[in-house]
């Protein structure tokens, strides 16, 4: 498979019948890549206007998993500085196609995000997840992630609404 950026990339090895999966960050002139991806990967079709956005903001972080020149999987990052903190990265998605799942993809793509982390000099990154999501419990465990030890509580503002009452 060719390389469509000089970025640094990880092969999950070929397995019987399969060809290797080729893990990659994705760089401002990769949007290409995202033309062609498999079903159930995002929650939603990819909008071009956005991937040229996400992908020239250098904040944003996307790492893919690329199986014949389609997209099976994707992690995507905002790092952030604080007035009072190093660099954290926050995880905020990780999504594999169904076909390609149990295959040890996301925890590459995990693995992916992390490796660019560290080389931006974040000193942490973090991911929420519901507790009863096990397999997204066992993903983050397996990359060395350590679960809070409280329940935490996520509020969404739908700043869209002209409503602004809860439903």
């Amino acid at each position: 498979m060719s390389r469509l950026s000089l970025v640094s990339s990880k092969e999950i090895p070929q397995e019987a019948g399969r060809a290797a999966v080729d893990v990659r960050m994705l760089e401002a002139d990769d949007a290409a890549v995202l033309a062609n991806v498999a079903d159930d990967v995002f929650d939603a079709a990819v909008d071009a206007s956005l991937v040229d956005e996400f992908l020239r903001d250098p904040r944003h972080h996307l790492a893919v998993a690329i199986d014949r020149q389609q997209v099976v999987g994707f992690a995507s990052g905002v790092h952030y500085v604080h007035p009072d903190k190093r660099p954290q990265m926050f995880i905020n998605e990780v999504g594999v196609a169904p076909s390609h799942q149990g295959r040890g993809i996301g925890k590459a793509l995990v693995e992916k995000i992390l490796e660019r982390a560290r080389r931006l000099g974040c000193e942490e990154a973090w991911v929420l997840t519901e507790r009863d999501n096990h397999a997204a419990m066992r993903l983050y465990g397996s990359t060395g992630g350590e679960p809070s030890p409280k329940d935490a509580v996520m509020f969404t503002f739908f700043l869209d609404r002209d409503d602004r009452r809860p439903r």
